[in-house]
């Protein structure tokens, strides 16, 4: 399970001591909700109950809808923070001594636990919820500003071929994480990713 630590929003009140306590406990529970349903949406699906995710979060039910007043905003809230994980470590890759290493640990994150992510896709779609709504879209555009400055540095570093570019590196992800989800051999997904991750490097000679 991938370690939801955001804010999102929520910061204490400057010199009110009993409300910035308050303040940490509703920030550390909403973090803990949040990584509990995406935990519990990867187990069940589209299936599981507002009351099993507050019970894995260690929450009661109502506090969950205090910070999401409905399951379909959790499930929305749960998309976009996936996203802007996934932004964040290609924000870190950039800075990478290495640039290509970091490209390569990047997809191989991504590939990996693309299983859940197609879950929550699929729970968002069976809940009515638009899977690009406003904040999603936020979420998407950060990811992508960083994967694209992520494979501009590659680039530069002379160990990305010329013709792949954001919408190719997409296509490939797609097509890396669909093979990934039906391959039951981690050696063989382990293989398959090597083969798509040597094609990016540009022809010898």
């Amino acid at each position: 399970m991938t370690p939801l630590n955001r804010t999102y929003g929520l910061t204490a009140p400057v010199g009110r001591a009993g409300q910035r306590r308050l303040r940490a406990d509703a920030q550390r529970n909403r973090a803990r909700l949040l990584a509990a349903a995406e935990e519990v949406i990867a187990e069940r699906g589209a299936g599981a109950s507002t009351e099993e995710i507050a019970r894995a979060a260690g929450v009661g039910v109502g506090t969950l809808f205090r910070h999401f007043p409905s399951k379909e905003e959790l499930l929305s809230a749960v998309y976009a923070a996936r996203l802007h994980d996934l932004a964040d470590r290609a924000g870190e890759m950039i800075g990478a001594d290495d640039p290509t290493a970091g490209l390569r640990t990047l997809l191989t994150y991504v590939v990996q636990h693309c299983a859940g992510r197609n879950t929550l896709v699929a729970a968002l779609a069976e809940a009515g919820v638009d899977p690009d709504d406003e904040s999603t879209r936020a979420a998407k555009r950060a990811y992508s500003e960083a994967l694209a400055g992520l494979l501009d540095r590659t680039r530069r570093a002379g160990a990305l071929r010329a013709d792949v570019g954001l919408p190719e590196l997409h296509a490939l992800i797609v097509g890396a994480a669909r093979a990934a989800e039906i391959t039951p051999d981690p050696q063989v997904r382990a293989r398959a990713l090597a083969v798509v991750l040597d094609g990016l490097r540009p022809p010898a000679g």
